[in-house]
């Protein structure tokens, strides 16, 4: 007797599911991999924004320390008859002083010479704003920026030479348009009024650094117009008694 053959179901898929199946896998994992792609984009950039950002802010509050730390120094310029003048140097475009803020020491170093001026942009787009810092070990030390005797018939103060750039010079603000420095004096009468240079034996109360961007960016934090008081407001020809005791 013989028994009859069932037909025995097999399950399993057919060539065009796992066709399917492998398709709509290999789009998940692209899909993966342009939203990873995206994300790290992103991070990337909001680092590198973020990383300019603190530079700008960084500019900023060192600029603002080195204004506030001016020292009123005095020093002998080729005067025939040993006169001391201020050393500071005040002009549209390039500033000069003495502080006790550094870029490398902060407030714990030793004074520095600084320089801040106009310089053309890279690949003449524009312009920017540079530092260029000198030790500062006495009034000896400021004998290379005179240029001999007599006094500048604009400021009224030493001759000194136009500063250059520096063989190590820090780029403060880049990318601007304009940048005019304009400083706060006192007039005939005592009344306060911003003129484009210096003139005058008494530092400026007040320094204006006029800064416009090249390309106006709203999402880019940039170094715009900035007002610094100058602490120091001491005459340099006065003789104060307390510092004898």
């Amino acid at each position: 007797m013989t028994r009859p053959i069932r037909n025995r179901r097999r399950r399993g898929v057919t060539l065009m599911e796992l066709l399917i199946v492998v398709t709509l896998l290999g789009l998940m994992t692209t899909g993966m991999l342009f939203a990873i792609r995206i994300g790290l984009t992103t991070m990337e950039r909001t680092g590198a924004r973020f990383s300019g950002h603190r530079l700008v802010l960084g500019a900023e509050r060192a600029l603002e320390q080195q204004v506030a730390g001016i020292i009123p120094v005095t020093f002998e310029c080729g005067s025939p008859n040993g006169a001391r003048m201020l050393f500071f140097s005040g002009e549209p475009d390039s500033v000069r002083f003495v502080t006790s803020h550094s870029l490398e020491e902060a407030g714990r170093g030793y004074p520095r010479i600084v320089e801040y001026l106009v310089i053309p942009g890279e690949r003449g787009e524009g312009v920017r704003l540079v530092l260029n810092e000198y030790h500062y070990t006495g009034p000896l030390s400021l004998q290379p920026f005179c240029l001999g005797p007599g006094t500048d018939p604009l400021t009224q103060g030493p001759r000194l030479a136009p500063p250059r750039l520096g063989p190590r010079p820090f780029v403060l603000a880049d990318r601007l348009k304009s940048c005019r420095i304009s400083y706060l004096l006192r007039g005939p009468r005592g009344e306060k009024i911003w003129l484009p240079r210096k003139a005058g034996r008494m530092l400026p109360d007040a320094i204006h650094f006029e800064m416009t961007p090249l390309e106006p960016d709203p999402s880019r934090l940039r170094m715009g117009p900035v007002t610094l008081p100058v602490r120091a407001n001491r005459d340099p020809e006065e003789f104060y008694h307390d510092l004898l005791q």
